[in-house]
């Protein structure tokens, strides 16, 4: 197991300064290489990386944690994908828009919520259930947006109860003894984000604006945790070791395929799909505003976990992007190769 290709594009990623620092661990079959390059902080002062620091995973939220809980409650039957959001939610308007459609982003929710990131928590949620709906869009188009996981993750709390952050943590990330895994992490702990010399460094609280507003009740960010728990997730996923009680196999196998409405837009529930050629099961993925991807190929049983922070010390990072792009070519190449 060598991954070569990987860990050159991770260390020309801090060699060209476009993240500080990464965490990361790369996995095929049984076999686990966990690294650490880079530093944890630039700004305003300089501090290493250490074993179990925890990141802000962004958008890799929706996957580990409401994606999962929503699985599980479609095992139960608690959870009909085909119905209605508004039999969950009557406050959203449209009666076509189905649980699918949200966690397959083939929702067509669109238009801009106005001062959205300084609204307090009722008035946004208000307001992304009152956004219209393109008909163009709807059932035909993936257009990413966290607002699906959002009304996901409020339809769970009416079935379940409780605040969608702590139901993922009762029913995720305890179930599967992740050892850093929180909501709630010691801002020592922590990577920090941002910095700016007059707000100081964003450090243990979560990026996304969205996630600040809503807190407790965001199902599209807010967890941070450490490479060493999202091995363990991954291994899960791979179908490596088993866990019926968080989700049962066939589950977990069900999501290498389209769950698109027309099985043809390359989305899973939840989840990215990426396409490795024609003889090849296709991979899942997500990745996080922050810097964070997470890819698994259950043909190969290969995976890739990648913590990063892509806005310290500078928010605005052309240059991140290309990089992921090449650092995901590679490691599909190593995939490959080591098959």
């Amino acid at each position: 197991m060598s991954f070569e290709r990987t860990k050159i594009e991770i260390q020309r990623m801090v060699a060209q300064k476009i993240i500080p620092g990464a965490s990361y661990a790369v996995i095929r079959g049984a076999k686990v290489e966990q690294h650490q390059v880079g530093v944890a902080q630039l700004q305003p002062v300089v501090k290493p990386l250490w074993p179990h620091a925890v990141y802000d995973l962004a958008s890799v939220t929706k996957v580990v944690g409401t994606t999962t809980v929503a699985l599980q409650l479609k095992q139960t039957g608690e959870l009909e994908l085909d119905r209605p959001v508004h039999d969950y939610l009557p406050e959203f308007e449209n009666r076509q828009v189905t649980v699918l459609n949200l966690m397959t982003h083939t929702s067509g929710i669109s238009g801009y919520i106005q001062d959205r990131n300084s609204l307090p928590a009722a008035a946004l949620v208000a307001a992304i259930q009152k956004l219209p709906i393109s008909q163009v869009n709807l059932n035909h188009r993936v257009v990413y947006t966290d607002l699906g996981l959002i009304l996901t993750g409020m339809i769970i709390e009416k079935l379940v109860g409780g605040p969608i952050q702590e139901i993922i943590t009762k029913r995720v990330l305890e179930p599967l003894n992740l050892p850093d895994a929180t909501f709630h992490p010691q801002v020592d702990q922590a990577v920090p984000t941002t910095f700016s010399p007059r707000q100081g460094l964003l450090q243990g609280i979560v990026h996304d604006p969205k996630g600040q507003i809503l807190g407790p009740h965001c199902g599209s960010a807010g967890l941070f945790a450490s490479v060493e728990d999202l091995t363990q997730f991954a291994r899960l996923m791979l179908g490596q070791v088993e866990k019926p009680t968080v989700l049962d196999p066939a589950t977990i196998a069900s999501l290498y395929h389209d769950w698109t409405p027309n099985q043809r837009l390359r989305r899973s529930f939840g989840w990215n799909l990426w396409h490795a050629g024609a003889d090849h099961e296709p991979i899942i993925f997500h990745t996080g505003y922050t810097g964070t991807l997470l890819m698994l190929d259950r043909e190969s049983q290969s995976g890739l976990i990648f913590l990063s922070n892509r806005v310290h010390p500078a928010v605005h990072n052309a240059r991140f992007l290309p990089a992921r792009r090449r650092l995901i070519a590679a490691w599909i190449a190593d995939t490959v190769t080591n098959r």
